[in-house]
């Protein structure tokens, strides 16, 4: 449980983030799934779900059996979504997680884990095929697929924002395959390397995470084009799942061409939620989609929010522009990476954002921007 220490420190963040976030930012919480409800906790409804998610909500990328001691106090300051995947620590996230569900009880949290191996196994299956064919149509392939790339928009800096190295590469890959599926999709079999990857990751994410059912599944996970969510082995998959009570309800995420990817899942009718990058820098682009998403009630999540304007573990520096926007955006004396979260929390749009919390001094700092506005 927190100490006094801990509950006076989250307080004292909790008034400086409650000075940087507008007035009218949040909508109040509406009618649905109450999980681990406290008062030092704002919640916002994740669309057509029905969960009431903490505002702020748990990456998973930097949890394992030795990292989770934090999580139980994220836990009992009111948070209460979980994110994770396979590929995290490969598979010790999950693990990590399965300490804090046993610990604090299935019941006050919401879980979600994805397919990590699903857009990586066809861009692996196309690239055989690639592999094997003439220079000419290689060639041929190679540019229709540039073109491809260059009439969505998504290679647009703000829009793309660079939030890892390979980031550019992975579109490369992904519209590669889209293009090579419309000619040589028929040499797969789709059946095994497709629907059924999806039901054994989620075999293997529950054996990890200890429990008998994930909340929310997101497949693909990380998609980079729109082709990669319209397949129907994914579709298929997700209701052999909820049929067998292993997957309630079903989510895409996406870093690159958020925008496009969150319309698409819109307009397939059985993604309840989407977990898409949403920033200063790339906001503009998605407004459209946004609203699509609000008015077919699919629930959003934002990640990449900090990435940025923040070095986060120091893998890149932003430049002074990006960093720039965000302080005359969120004037105070905030954390650049605490203004990037509240900027947007402001949007009633997104239901919560994502964030990767090491450790519990960071937990106290970014679970402080979701506690309760004083009205009037």
């Amino acid at each position: 449980m927190p100490s006094r220490r801990d509950f006076l420190e989250f307080t004292a963040a909790a008034l400086a983030g409650a000075v940087a976030r507008k007035a009218e930012a949040a909508p109040e919480a509406a009618d649905g799934e109450w999980r681990n409800r406290q008062p030092g906790m704002s919640y916002r409804r994740l669309g057509r779900t029905g969960y009431l998610i903490s505002e702020v909500v748990m990456g998973g990328n930097l949890i394992a059996p030795d990292r989770h001691e934090h999580v139980l106090l994220a836990v009992d300051l009111g948070l209460n979504y979980f994110d994770t995947a396979p590929v995290y620590g490969e598979g010790k996230s999950e693990q990590g997680y399965a300490l804090v569900v046993k610990a604090r009880g299935r019941d006050r949290v919401f879980v979600n884990s994805k397919v990590s191996l699903w857009d990586l196994n066809r861009n692996r299956l196309y690239q055989e095929i690639f592999d094997s064919l003439p220079e000419a149509e290689q060639k041929r392939l190679r540019h229709a697929a540039r073109e491809r790339m260059e009439r969505s928009g998504a290679l647009e800096a703000d829009y793309l924002a660079d939030y890892f190295k390979d980031q550019r590469a992975e579109l490369e890959a992904a519209t590669l395959s889209d293009v090579m599926a419309e000619r040589y999709g028929g040499r797969i079999d789709r059946g095994k390397h497709f629907r059924q990857l999806i039901l054994d990751s989620v075999d293997g994410s529950l054996r990890r995470l200890g429990t008998d059912h994930l909340d929310l599944l997101m497949c693909p996970h990380g998609a980079n084009t729109p082709y990669e969510v319209k397949h129907p082995e994914i579709a298929e998959a997700f209701e052999r799942l909820r049929k067998a009570g292993k997957v309630r309800h079903f989510g895409v995420s996406a870093h690159t061409d958020p925008a496009a990817i969150l319309e698409t899942a819109v307009d397939l009718g059985h993604y309840s939620a989407a977990m898409i990058a949403v920033n200063i820098l790339n906001h503009r682009y998605l407004g459209g989609a946004l609203d699509r998403a609000r008015q077919a009630d699919v629930g959003v999540i934002a990640m990449k929010a900090a990435r940025p304007v923040h070095p986060g573990d120091g893998r890149y520096e932003p430049s002074p522009d990006r960093v720039r926007r965000i302080q005359e955006a969120v004037p105070g004396p905030l954390k650049v990476p605490l203004k990037a979260y509240s900027w947007v929390l402001r949007d009633p749009r997104i239901s919560a954002v994502i964030s990767e919390m090491g450790d519990a001094a960071l937990v106290r700092e970014n679970l402080a921007l979701a506690a309760p506005r004083p009205r009037g």
